[in-house]
């Protein structure tokens, strides 16, 4: 097809080729050039031909004259890149003062400049540079003006000063990029300001800067930091209600939620959600969370509690919240029973620090002394100490209350099967 295409754009070329030349030889045209006293007769077709050479020779002579500046320019913006590659490898081996002196005469080619001045001020602040580091940043302008903002942020949030980061933030809402936005929502959690983090979410999610994981987990840190902060019960179920279906279905907004609404005083609301959502799905976390609603309800809670052990009967999550609920009702030994089967399945801080305060409440201070030094041992990574029936009995039976298992979708299945 292109062969045939080609030899038909040769055929009509030389057509017209063929009726130029016949019309030009019928009549080639007549120019007359006179110039003080001298006059210059020509045809025109021969006019035009000279036009053309000379105008090919002037741009042959303007190119060799242009030559020298050109290979100098070209080499002029090598160097450049050359710096501006030498300092950001020198940043990222922590060369700092080489990274600073390369970037610095990067930044004087203008194409550069933004990248390098960005690049610089990351160096200064990582060694601790601050003066120099907002110097740079104050030099940046142009479409690197966003990214110098975000920078500024950051490095306001990494030296402990978010309230101020979240005040320069907001006084540019319009010039935030996708960064800034996220900075923004960094810097007003870590100062309090929730309405402002759950304002920018928005603009985040639209920009897809995040991977969706990543943007989940923020959006549930940000609706759960809201809901603890929640001042009154009004706009607590408010919170709640604006969140969709699948955000009130995570363990940790469900969480958030019962803890601000059991600290507000509805209890039963609180208990409600939780016991809701073990019912969908069995959660650990929630337990926990369940044991460590406050001094209300103990008795309800408790009996409830006792019944998930058919659900989840080798969670130590559980047995240590049973704990936990026990000994806020001062049962002493049955707390203990539930922490030491906790221990035995899984040693946790948590379950080491709750019977510790079983024996205190027992008024046996050497041996809760040596439960609390238990939960810092196994904080730290070391090994524990044996007390009670541990030290006394043997190990604790952690053979299974109940035979059924359930899947993470409350199918029950044959024990061992995944």
């Amino acid at each position: 097809m292109r062969l045939w295409f080609g030899v038909l754009v040769l055929l009509v070329l030389a057509a017209a080729a063929a009726f130029g030349w016949h019309w030009l030889a019928s009549d080639p045209g007549y120019v007359m050039v006179r110039v003080r006293g001298t006059t210059l007769e020509t045809s025109l077709i021969f006019a035009v031909i000279v036009l053309l050479v000379a105008w090919g020779l002037l741009s042959i002579a303007v190119r060799f004259a242009r030559w020298p500046f050109s290979a100098w320019g070209r080499a002029y913006r090598r160097r450049g890149r050359e710096r501006l590659a030498s300092g950001l490898t020198a940043l990222a081996e922590g060369r700092h003062a080489h990274a600073e002196r390369d970037l610095a005469k990067a930044s004087n080619h203008a194409a550069l400049r933004g990248p390098a001045l960005l690049a610089l001020a990351q160096s200064a602040h990582e060694r601790g540079a601050e003066d120099r580091a907002n110097d740079a940043l104050d030099k940046v302008g142009g479409a690197a003006q966003a990214a110098a903002l975000a920078l500024r942020a950051r490095f306001l949030i990494e030296n402990g000063r978010p309230a101020e980061a979240l005040a320069l933030l907001k006084s540019a809402p319009a010039a935030l990029s996708p960064r800034g936005q996220r900075l923004l929502i960094e810097a007003a959690l870590a100062s309090g300001d929730t309405r402002t983090a759950l304002d920018a979410l928005p603009a985040l999610a639209r920009a897809q800067s995040l991977a969706p994981d990543e943007q989940i987990a923020l959006d549930t840190r940000v609706l759960a930091a809201a809901l603890a902060a929640a001042p009154d019960i009004a706009s607590l179920n408010a919170l709640w209600g604006s969140a969709s279906r699948a955000q009130r279905r995570r363990p940790e907004l469900i969480a958030a939620f019962a803890h601000r609404s059991a600290e507000l005083g509805q209890m039963l609301a609180a208990m409600d959600e939780i016991e809701s959502a073990q019912r969908r799905e069995w959660n650990d976390e929630l337990a926990l969370a369940y044991a460590d609603l406050g001094p209300a309800e103990l008795p309800a809670r408790t009996r409830k509690a006792e019944g998930w052990l058919s659900v989840a009967p080798n969670s130590a999550t559980l047995a240590t919240a049973l704990g936990r609920l026990c000994a806020q009702q001062s049962l002493w030994g049955k707390s203990e029973q539930y922490l030491e089967r906790a221990l035995a399945i899984e040693e946790t801080p948590l379950a080491w620090e709750t019977l510790g305060d079983c024996y205190a409440g027992s008024e046996d201070a050497v041996t809760a002394n040596t439960c609390y030094a238990n939960a810092l041992r196994l904080a730290r990574g070391e090994a524990t100490v044996p007390v009670g029936s541990h030290a006394l009995q043997g190990p604790v039976d952690t053979r299974a209350l109940a035979f059924e298992e359930r899947s993470e979708h409350g199918v029950p299945r044959l024990p061992g099967v995944r």
